[in-house]
């Protein structure tokens, strides 16, 4: 009977482990950080369409069939990728964008259901899988933008690329934790160039500031240094001035006694001055008396005797004034006489000659009128023509001085050379010396003559020139030939 009892209760015993180790066998539990994805029977879950064909069960335990019901993990844990991703904006600069995703598989039983389908045995490709996601929807939204609103508004490219990317990732069971844009790339340099404008104006800004530091903190040492001076230049003054009053007053104590002596010295001198002046008054009144009475009576009687002198010189010279003007105006009362008697006749011849000659001078004056009128009307028409000739001569002297001077020489060369062959006119006898040699001098004279022509009769066209009219001959140019030197050798 024991050995019954104790076979029963060893068959309990082993029973109860057996039941142990089954249930442990079949008894499966969710880590908070994962789900437990069961299929093999046909299962349905709430919030998911009918026949899914798996269980999921998270944060509990649960039993499954060994054999018959298969048992997988889905991790819940967060996940992170990197971005590296090439782009360009708007503005077509190129960018490399630098970011980070932190993402999971989303809590509700519908977003396990998708991540289960898609990453269940993938679970390491997620990653990828996230990054090529965002890459390109990140390009997307990159290429509408430009560099100056990715800069400011780093937020808005964010929120953009997360609700750009929400739909797909939900469609993988996928939710975004995190999107961080940690850092734009500028190959080419427009973010610098961007910023040089607003560096330059913060360094600007900086070095004003930094200068009116400057300014303000020499203003202060200046006014420290003025105050310090002033308290030491009004320090001196006072000192000076106590120093002043000391020496004064020691200087005052000193001078007591010289002072004492130099006021009897003065009333000694004030007492000898008065006696010099009396003696000087005493001398001056002996001068007076001895010299000075003399001396005027002397110049008075020798002034007196000069006055005398010269009255009676003028006197005398007055009265022979007066005889000369009384001999003068007899005369001329005698030649007026004769000259009047004279007058008288010849105007009597006169009348009488012009009344003999007033009718033939009225014929003559009547004739001379007639003629005058007639030379005037040809003196003005030789005038007018002479002006124009003149204009025109200065014209063509401005425009070529050397063909009118040529002119005027063709003009008056015979004048000329008449005037220049006169100056041998006196000559006897002309003897030529060394022969060939003597005649070339000849010649070269000659034509030293022909170039004195030249000049006079440039002279005479600037003559022309400053007087507004020609010479009515060529003797003007002969009297200049004329004095032209000739040997008579």
């Amino acid at each position: 009977m024991p050995m019954v009892v104790g076979v029963v209760a060893g068959v309990a015993v082993a029973a109860v482990l057996v039941l142990i180790g089954l249930f442990k066998l079949m008894w499966r539990v969710a880590e908070p950080n994962e789900a437990l994805i069961i299929s093999g029977s046909k299962h349905r879950t709430e919030g998911l369409e009918e026949g899914m064909g798996f269980r999921i069960v998270t944060g509990r335990g649960t039993l499954v069939m060994p054999g018959v019901q298969a048992v997988r993990k889905l991790s819940l844990d967060l996940n992170e990728t990197e971005l590296h991703v090439d782009c360009v904006t708007h503005q077509g600069i190129p960018l490399k964008v630098r970011g980070v995703v932190i993402f999971k598989v989303g809590d509700d039983f519908v977003s396990i259901a998708n991540a289960a389908r898609r990453f269940l045995d993938q679970q390491r490709l997620m990653s990828e899988r996230v990054h090529n996601v965002f890459a390109g929807h990140l390009r997307s939204i990159v290429g509408g933008l430009t560099v100056e609103d990715m800069i400011r508004d780093r937020e808005k490219l964010t929120g953009q690329t997360r609700a750009a990317c929400g739909t797909e990732m939900e469609k993988l069971g996928l939710i975004v934790d995190s999107l961080q844009i940690h850092e734009i790339e500028d190959p080419t340099g427009y973010i610098q160039n961007l910023a040089m404008p607003h560096a330059a104006a913060v360094q600007r800004d900086a070095r004003i500031a930094q200068a009116e530091a400057n300014r303000l903190a020499t203003e202060a040492e200046q006014q420290s240094f003025a105050r310090m001076a002033e308290a030491t230049r009004d320090s001196e003054i006072l000192q000076a001035g106590y120093q002043a009053e000391r020496d004064k007053a020691a200087a005052k104590a000193r001078q007591a006694g010289p002072l004492a002596e130099a006021g009897a010295r003065q009333e000694v001198v004030v007492q000898e001055t008065r006696v010099a002046e009396l003696e000087a008054h005493r001398r001056e009144q002996q001068l007076q008396a001895d010299v000075r009475k003399p001396a005027d009576a002397a110049a008075y009687e020798t002034r007196t005797l000069a006055e005398a002198d010269r009255d009676a010189r003028i006197s005398s010279a007055q009265a022979q004034a007066q005889e000369t003007e009384l001999a003068a105006a007899a005369e001329a009362t005698r030649v007026k006489a004769a000259a009047g008697a004279e007058a008288e006749a010849t105007k009597a011849r006169g009348e009488a000659a012009a009344q003999a000659t007033r009718a033939t001078g009225e014929a003559e004056a009547a004739a001379a009128r007639a003629r005058g009128l007639a030379e005037a009307e040809a003196a003005k028409a030789k005038g007018l023509a002479d002006a124009e000739a003149i204009k025109a001569r200065a014209a063509a002297l401005a425009e070529n001085q050397e063909a009118v001077v040529a002119q005027q020489l063709a003009e008056n060369w015979p004048e000329i050379v008449k005037a220049g062959a006169s100056a041998f006119g006196n000559v006897d006898n002309m003897v030529l010396l060394n022969g060939a040699d003597g005649m070339a001098d000849l010649f070269a004279k000659a034509l030293t003559m022909g170039g004195t022509g030249l000049g006079l009769a440039r002279q005479l066209l600037a003559s022309m020139d400053r007087n507004g009219q020609a010479p009515q001959d060529a003797s003007a140019l002969n009297g200049q030939v004329q004095k032209v030197p000739v040997d008579d050798k």
